[in-house]
């Protein structure tokens, strides 16, 4: 069979929306659940047993479903919800429910992360600040967190690659994503391979990329 990439140059522009589309999916989430994460992960590391027992159930629960479970029940059974709630009609879209999932999803993995890199400091960094009588808050933002966020700072970019990869679920509900605008383009002109073989290289161009600058931040961070 006959490769003709000659189409591709005419479908860069539909092309490139769907890379805007997979981008703000794959920054919104990485933004929404490292926020969520954190506090998950200092939920888990208090004294609370009720507090870490709660986040420890939302992460094992999220962290043994699939992905394109948690899209689809936001996507089709969060609407439900909120007219049992409101007696109305709400639906939030699928941009929204999709935002939604991969931030409640990555929220269980960014929660580990965070909580490894927390408990990687020194506990005698913790007892310097009690000692200087900062609160529980000031010794977090000030002292902890910083140095946990620059070790954790590789894992959290190999995170984010995953979740770049797992945003082409979204075709389930109907986004058009890098990948479903590339599949999309090649079927109109009956070159639907070639133009998954070009999607294929665009991802795997920036994973790597992406691994690479991993490795390189891990081995800087070590030394």
């Amino acid at each position: 069979m006959d490769m003709d990439f000659s189409g591709v140059v005419q479908a860069i522009p539909g092309m490139w929306n769907g890379m805007v589309m997979t981008l703000q999916l794959m920054v919104m989430g990485i933004i929404g659940g490292l926020v969520l994460g954190t506090i998950l992960a200092l939920m888990r590391l208090s004294s609370s047993k009720l507090l870490a027992n709660v986040a420890g159930a939302y992460v094992n629960y999220f962290r043994s479903i699939p992905l394109l479970l948690v899209i689809t029940w936001f996507y089709l059974a969060v609407p439900f919800v909120l007219r049992w709630i409101t007696g109305e009609d709400t639906p939030i879209g699928a941009f929204t429910s999709c935002v939604i999932a991969f931030m409640m999803f990555e929220a269980a993995y960014f929660c580990e992360i965070v909580r490894a890199g927390v408990q990687s400091i020194s506990k005698g960094q913790m007892g310097a600040a009690q000692a200087l009588g900062m609160t529980y808050g000031q010794m977090m933002r000030l002292i902890i967190l910083p140095q946990a966020f620059r070790k954790m700072t590789p894992l959290l970019l190999q995170q984010s690659i995953i979740l770049f990869q797992d945003t082409s679920l979204v075709y389930t509900v109907g986004l058009v994503d890098f990948l479903n605008a590339s599949r999309a383009s090649g079927d109109i002109i009956g070159r639907a391979n070639e133009f998954l073989i070009i999607a294929g290289l665009v991802y795997f161009t920036i994973s790597f990329a992406a691994s690479l600058l991993v490795k390189r931040l891990q081995k800087r961070f070590a030394v």
